[in-house]
């Protein structure tokens, strides 16, 4: 079994869902006690949240490159970035390391295509949402992703950074994000994508009206099909 690095804590929540669905997932591939070949670095969110207020990019690639070559380093035959909006920094993050890196969006075209699914509604931070980092790449993949009104897109905002990326979840922000399903449905999508790995917090993808893919648990598959080889 090969090695994952892990490099997660953008957020915190979300990377503990990483880690819980890795093992879960190998322990069903190969049975009884085995569990997944881990390596975690975990940064602090706060200063990589000021620096995505700011519009410092640069920085937080920096930053994330350091922490993917540490990984390396350490051991890691692949490295996992555990959230979607940092891999605006894609490209630095694989300047600094020789190992695969595994990018989520690659990831969850995959699944989306195996769903039937052509025009997706991304549903994800505001960076996510509206820079073309993400965006093309699914375009690139064939499909036709969809995005919330303005109104929608702060309001996720504010629900993923003020309350889900805190360990907070209330019934009114998961009935504000279904009624964004809702509207995006009326609009013509025929798919979901939890397009920030705390969505998966808020909703269950399982129980959605459209075929849906959780960026987070399709990154897991990605990542343990790598490392079972």
């Amino acid at each position: 079994m090969k090695t994952i690095g892990v490099l997660g804590g953008m957020s915190a929540e979300s990377t503990a869902v990483y880690y819980r669905e890795l093992n879960r997932l190998v322990r069903e591939r190969l049975g009884g006690l085995h569990s997944a070949e881990l390596l975690i670095r975990s940064v602090n969110f706060a200063p990589i949240a000021a620096l995505q207020a700011a519009d410092k990019w640069d920085e937080t690639g920096a930053i994330l490159a350091e922490a993917a070559r540490r990984l390396e380093a350490a051991g890691a035959d692949a490295i996992v970035l555990a959230t979607n909006t940092m891999h605006l920094n894609a490209d630095a993050i694989r300047a600094a390391i020789t190992v695969p890196f595994l990018h989520i969006g690659d990831a969850t075209a995959a699944a989306l295509k195996a769903k039937g699914v052509a025009r997706p509604l991304l549903l994800a931070t505001r960076f996510t949402m509206e820079k073309a980092f993400y965006k093309d790449r699914l375009i690139a993949a064939g499909l036709d992703p969809r995005v919330p009104d303005q109104a929608d897109r702060d309001r996720l905002q504010a629900i993923i950074y003020d309350e889900l990326c805190q360990g907070v979840v209330k019934p009114e922000s998961q009935a504000a994000a279904r009624e964004m399903i809702a509207k995006g449905r009326a609009e013509g999508a025929d798919g979901i994508i939890f397009g920030c790995t705390e969505v998966g917090i808020l909703l269950d993808p399982n129980a959605m009206e459209l075929p849906t893919v959780d960026t987070a648990l399709a990154h897991v598959e990605a990542a343990v099909d790598f490392a079972l080889g």
